[in-house]
């Protein structure tokens, strides 16, 4: 196929999420996350732009889909940025997807989502919100140009109550930037009516590095020796030490327990843990 294709997890032995597509409207994204891992791979990847005649390819594709088989949106890049609004690439792609019957993971920072309700709701669909900090001002270096946890967690509440099944991605953890939220982010998420959490720990390539030890100088220091000192490095990106990472996910897997949703971690290795049926949420779907 072209633009639906089988979710690539570049054979990572840690990725646990079920057989998926991957698919993307866009290419690159304007939220412009200094974690993002994307500016490794994708040139210019902070200019979003629609991917050349989309649906014509995407009506191609669809006949091919295993109906059976979820398709996840958007792996990449958000299928919600601030460029949707006007453009409607994805409310197209997704009206493709609904009259087709396909099963449908959207995976967004945005509050536009709500705008595509109906749509969902005819639909057989999860949505899952990233949510990394609720501080504005950490908020601002992180994600610059997306909604913040506020809108997103009122997002998630309004989709909860009509029927949505909706998680939450606690994804990436930062010590000493946001590791210290996860406890109230997860509580607020349950709040609203989440219902699963994903977590994983920031896992810096040179590029993200680069933005984040600019944006967090402080922080940076110690973090260069928790990761490139006593942490290590897996294909392109470096790790926190593993007891390290165990235990963060520890204090989130217990925090998720107290208050009543499952947990997953990714790619992590810590599998033991987890108590939903799958890592990405797609246990949700009907």
């Amino acid at each position: 196929m072209d633009v639906i294709r089988k979710f690539d997890p570049w054979g990572d032995p840690l990725c646990t999420c079920p057989p998926k597509y991957s698919f993307s409207p866009y290419t690159g994204c304007s939220h412009r996350c200094a974690y993002c891992y994307i500016t490794s791979y994708i040139p210019n990847a902070f200019n979003c732009r629609p991917k050349k005649d989309l649906l014509k390819r995407v009506k191609k594709d669809v006949s091919k889909v295993d109906l059976a088989i979820p398709i996840s949106i958007s792996n990449s890049s958000d299928p919600y940025p601030p460029e949707e609004k006007d453009v409607l690439l994805t409310r197209r792609c997704l009206e493709i997807f609904r009259d087709k019957k396909c099963r449908v993971l959207l995976i967004t920072k945005s509050d536009l989502v709500l705008r595509d309700l109906d749509l969902l709701r005819e639909m057989d669909c999860v949505v899952s919100f990233t949510i990394t900090t609720l501080d504005q001002d950490i908020a601002k270096k992180l994600e610059p140009h997306a909604p913040l946890a506020k809108a997103r967690l009122d997002v998630i509440r309004r989709l909860s109550k009509k029927g949505i099944p909706c998680t939450v991605r606690a994804d990436p953890v930062i010590p000493l930037v946001n590791e210290r939220e996860m406890r109230e982010i997860i509580r607020l998420s349950a709040e609203v009516g989440a219902r699963h959490i994903t977590a994983s720990t920031f896992k810096p390539r040179a590029d993200s590095w680069r933005r984040l030890s600019v944006l967090f100088p402080k922080a940076s220091k110690e973090l260069r020796r928790l990761y490139f000192g006593d942490g290590q490095r897996r294909r392109n990106a470096w790790y926190l030490p593993a007891r390290m990472r165990r235990e963060i996910m520890r204090k989130i897997k217990e925090t998720c327990d107290e208050n009543h949703i499952s947990f997953a971690s990714c790619r992590e290795g810590f599998d033991e843990m987890s108590t939903g049926e799958s890592c990405d949420g797609s246990h949700l779907l009907r």
